[in-house]
């Protein structure tokens, strides 16, 4: 018989297993490419850019599984896939699309506070080394 405390640690592993799977490096950023459409394997792996082809090949399965994008396979020559969101994929990009704009909207500033942060590290330990 489960507990409220069981119930409760359940619920938190189930959340943070979700979490995992868009919190990753690429899978958001596949769910967005997706937005417009079906995309082929190729296109993918030319718009996402710095994935290995075995990451994404990982990632459309897990995405797969997990019920966010589909793949659709054409009996053509040379046969080719294409994966296409789901509804609950649709939901999810929309959920992640203010992440998403915040991201792009916020390169510059990221990127120069690594700058600095980098800078004072390495004068810290020139002085400390």
């Amino acid at each position: 018989m489960n507990t409220p405390d069981t119930r409760t640690e359940a619920a938190t592993c189930d959340v943070r297993e979700v979490l995992d799977l868009v919190a990753d490096k690429w899978s958001l950023y596949i769910v967005s490419n997706l937005s417009d459409g079906p995309w082929r394997f190729t296109e993918l792996k030319h718009a996402v850019d710095g994935i290995s082809q075995r990451m994404l090949t990982v990632t459309l399965r897990r995405l797969q599984r997990d019920g966010i994008l589909t793949c659709t396979v054409h009996e053509v020559m040379p046969p080719n896939v294409s994966y296409q969101l789901t509804p609950l994929g649709a939901s999810l990009l929309h959920a992640a699309a203010p992440l998403i704009a915040w991201s792009n909207g916020h390169l510059t500033q990221i990127a120069a506070a690594r700058t600095e942060y980098d800078q004072s590290l390495s004068q810290s330990n020139r002085t400390n080394g």
